[in-house]
């Protein structure tokens, strides 16, 4: 509020219980007279967490994958997160969410016959170089923006389904069962 002051348009919630942290916040901002400012929450929203909040002080909703894919649709739940600025780590601090800053490489290793068997997220320290891949290891990265400029040669449509199709060959069976349960294949971190 110091910066923004009361007029503070509005103020986005996307992460933890939104509905006791809208209600928190509420009370926080008309305590502080900015009593017009909005609350808008996020984070996986669909239409059932949507009614769920009608009775809390939400002005608005960020709704993106649920609004793309439609309800019920399998999505790979991703997120796109900063993890360095100008050299220095950053990390995402809030509950449930933390995140590890600084530079990673993924690698998905497979068995000499091509299965898939493991995926390893390696944390690179500043300066240092790509892990070395393993005979049937290999990144599962594909650099599009370095240096804030589009990289040049950027797979096309067409080489993304050839990669996909050759991705679902080489998963285990567990790997294609369309049902919640254990990741079929398991991730490992490891600091380089």
């Amino acid at each position: 509020m110091e910066i923004a002051g009361t007029g503070l348009g509005a103020v986005r919630i996307d992460s933890g219980d939104v509905g006791v942290l809208a209600r928190q916040a509420r009370d926080q901002l008309d305590r502080l007279g900015a009593t017009g400012t909005r609350i808008v929450v996020s984070g996986d929203l669909d239409e059932y967490a949507i009614a769920s909040l009608r009775a809390e002080p939400v002005d608005g909703y960020g709704v993106g994958t649920a609004l793309v894919t439609g309800s019920g649709a399998p999505t790979a739940e991703m997120v796109y997160k900063l993890v360095e600025v100008e050299g220095r780590p950053v990390a995402k601090r809030s509950s449930h969410k933390t995140s590890r800053g600084g530079r990673k490489a993924a690698v998905r290793r497979h068995k000499e016959t091509g299965t898939a068997v493991e995926e390893v997220i390696f944390q690179i320290a500043p300066g240092a170089a790509e892990p070395v891949l393993g005979p049937h290891d290999r990144f599962l990265q594909i650099p599009l923006i370095r240096d804030g400029k589009r990289v040049d040669d950027v797979p096309t449509l067409e080489d993304d389904r050839q990669r996909l199709r050759h991705a679902l060959v080489t998963l285990p069976w567990e790997g294609l069962k369309l049902s919640h349960g254990e990741p079929a294949i398991p991730t490992v971190f490891h600091e380089a």
